[in-house]
């Protein structure tokens, strides 16, 4: 069977045919850099982590693009309140910039820890003004966009597919446009903007034809995705929350000024509820990886992940983290005892799980099944070696890749040795979260007795081994500097 994806453009699946054979290009909108991971981004990118990689173990060659956006991302995700990560600069006290780079670190440190694989290119909305200009200006010149005051808001009347994604219609956008103060100089309350201006006390901005200001939060992915991927791209990923505005306005803008498709095949990943409840910051039940990971091993976070489909909800609770506990002990025990059996006479049919596994990969990159396809693996694998003639060497051999190809290199939740990610490094990892905390909890006793010099002290020491604090209002954090 070949490769299936289920477009949610098109709300069915779909036989994947990339634009150039044996090459495929994947978007993915990257994390807005104000604060650390959370299990929402853990879901998201993990997801998309095992879609590049199944395509890279199918044959094709992947260029993989997620953008940090590190600026534009207003608080209401569309033309109104702050830019998210100014409004943490004036909160810490520090430069925008700043934020955008340390929380950056820290989302990466997160990924990292979790097996996520580096994307090829990994673009910054502020390395990309230029780009984000040229599109702008391309889109006023043709009619579809428009400025007012030193703002540019694109037409949606102009885009009559606008919402196609979504299922929202003009009516939709325009009574949601009412929710909130409508700024008077746009023409539609739907239409949306391009770029802003910037006042004196905005931190972050750059010159443009049409004055001082920065770019909106759409147009940077248009920007982006279109000069490393070329004006199609082949698969396009994000959380279903950006299906709108986001991924609406992408498709407006893009389509209006190329007249091509923009993607061939859109991708959303489902959310994470806790307790069956929408995970979020303004519900105070957002689960910060970082804390996450002091109680549980990065690998069963992720393999807790895959056993939920990507298009399907992931339910947080401590009893099925205890559980995806549990499960992946007994594949990597199963590894384990291959290992360290001796070789005997036995035989084994590995092509019919080897088959299996890829069935369900290629059903819209179905996880849960690939993973109960290795559970039956391994439950097979211990039968045979518990029988008296146990498995031969060139069987226990291949039983070994077949664990490292599909449960490793695939899914990627199981290591063949103390690398990356690996239980050895995580348990150094995890001593040395412990001494950390020792110390930041002396610090605090020091600021407390108002011994600001033993602070310092313990703060740049920390610094000259490698290891950066930073103080908010919510406490210390740390990150290894890389």
């Amino acid at each position: 069977m070949a490769l299936q994806i289920y477009n949610s453009l098109s709300r069915q699946k779909e036989t994947f045919v990339p634009v150039h054979p044996g090459m495929a290009g994947m978007y993915v909108c990257g994390p807005t850099v104000y604060g650390h991971a959370h299990l929402g981004h853990a879901k998201s990118y993990v997801s998309f982590d095992v879609v590049a990689r199944w395509l890279r173990h199918s044959g094709y060659r992947v260029r993989y693009v997620q953008n940090i956006t590190d600026v534009g991302h207003l608080t209401d995700d569309a033309d109104q309140g702050e830019d998210k990560i100014a409004r943490q600069a004036l909160l810490e006290k520090t430069d925008p910039m700043e934020i955008a780079q340390y929380y950056t670190r820290s989302f990466y440190d997160d990924m990292d820890r979790l097996g996520v694989e580096r994307p090829n290119i990994a673009p910054t909305a502020t390395g990309h003004i230029p780009e984000q200009i040229a599109l702008i200006e391309r889109l006023v010149a043709s009619g579809h966009a428009y400025e007012v005051q030193g703002n540019v808001y694109f037409s949606v009347h102009s885009f009559p597919e606008y919402g196609r994604l979504s299922g929202r219609t003009d009516q939709d956008a325009l009574q949601s446009g009412t929710r909130v103060e409508v700024r008077s100089e746009k023409r539609h309350p739907s239409d949306f903007a391009l770029w802003k201006k910037a006042g004196d006390e905005h931190l972050m901005k750059w010159q443009s034809p049409w004055g001082t200001g920065f770019p909106g939060w759409h147009v940077e992915c248009s920007a982006m995705s279109m000069k490393y991927l070329g004006e199609t791209v082949d698969i396009h990923g994000g959380g279903m929350e950006n299906k709108f505005p986001h991924h609406d306005c992408e498709i407006a803008q893009s389509e209006a000024v190329t007249g091509k498709p923009y993607v061939r095949y859109w991708m959303h990943n489902n959310m994470v509820t806790v307790g069956g409840i929408k995970m979020g910051k303004s519900l105070k039940n957002s689960v910060n990886l970082k804390d996450l990971f002091r109680e549980t091993p990065p690998m069963v976070i992720r393999f807790f992940i895959l056993q939920s489909h990507y298009r399907s909800p992931l339910d947080f609770s401590e009893t099925a983290i205890r559980a995806s506990s549990s499960g992946l002990e007994k594949l990597q025990d199963t590894r384990k005892r291959l290992l360290e059996t001796a070789p005997g006479s036995g035989s084994l049919d590995i092509a019919a799980f080897a088959g299996r596994f890829t069935e369900a990969m290629d059903d819209d990159f179905n996880t849960p099944l690939a993973i109960a396809v290795l559970f039956d693996f391994s439950k097979t694998i211990n039968a045979a070696l518990d029988r008296p003639e146990g498995l031969s060497a060139a069987a226990i051999a291949d039983a070994t890749a077949f664990l490292d190809t599909f449960a490793g290199t695939v899914l990627g939740i199981m290591d063949s040795g103390a690398e990356k990610g690996s239980p050895a490094s995580e348990e150094s990892r995890l001593a040395l979260e412990k001494t950390v905390a020792i110390l930041l909890d002396m610090r605090l006793e020091a600021r407390k007795n108002k011994d600001f010099a033993l602070s310092d002290r313990i703060r740049d020491q920390l610094l000259e081994a490698g290891i950066e604090v930073k103080d908010t209002r919510e406490g210390s954090s740390w990150l290894l500097k890389s």
